[in-house]
């Protein structure tokens, strides 16, 4: 059912690094964003594969990981992705490619749960290195970057009180709480 896949579909932070995805398990989950929807059909997106650990190592320095857990560094090195997706477009793209970006993640990532991988999103990115360092095309500019896994983590999901903060943290037991506005504050009409 689409509704456990969205409920697995959590932004893991932390992987077994040991366990790599083959590239054929990527070019499904691209295969899968392809099929998406595209805002006017211009299908402008296009996908770059990281999947060996020399490329994995040479991206990670250039990512940020979970902001709102201030004295957090990111994922030790056992706990790091095994595999990133690029998401580019064209330099000169209308401004429908962010549409089509969010579309290519839910399906990327809902596909990659369905295999027993788990992602994270991340957008706060050295685009320039990682563009230098992977030598990507020039006229293309990275959007967002899908970091991807066998999760380690445990990530559960709590409704918040109207006052509550949107900031997700960690329990003495390093699981991750993640606080959701309910359903009834979401619709607004009667």
């Amino acid at each position: 059912m689409i509704r456990d896949l969205v409920l697995r579909n959590r932004s893991y932070r932390r992987f077994n690094q040991s366990r790599e995805i083959p590239k054929a398990s990527l070019v499904q989950m691209i295969e899968l964003a392809r099929l998406s929807p595209s805002a006017a059909n211009l299908q402008n997106l296009r996908f770059w594969l990281v999947y060996t650990p020399q490329d994995c190592q040479m991206v990670f320095p250039h990512l940020k990981w979970a902001n709102y857990l201030r004295n957090w560094e990111g994922p030790m090195h056992s706990e790091q992705p095994s595999a990133y997706i690029m998401i580019l477009s064209p330099s000169n793209c209308t401004k429908f490619h962010y549409l089509d970006a969010g579309i290519a993640c839910q399906s990327i990532l809902l596909g990659a749960v369905e295999n027993g991988y788990g992602g994270c999103i991340i957008a706060s990115v050295d685009r320039d290195k990682i563009h230098q360092e992977l030598s990507l095309p020039e006229g293309w500019d990275i959007l967002l970057v899908i970091a991807l896994g066998v999760p380690t983590e445990k990530v559960v999901i709590e409704d918040m009180k109207e006052k509550d903060s949107v900031e997700y943290w960690r329990d003495s037991q390093d699981v991750h709480h993640v606080p959701k506005r309910t359903l009834e504050s979401l619709i607004l009409s009667p």
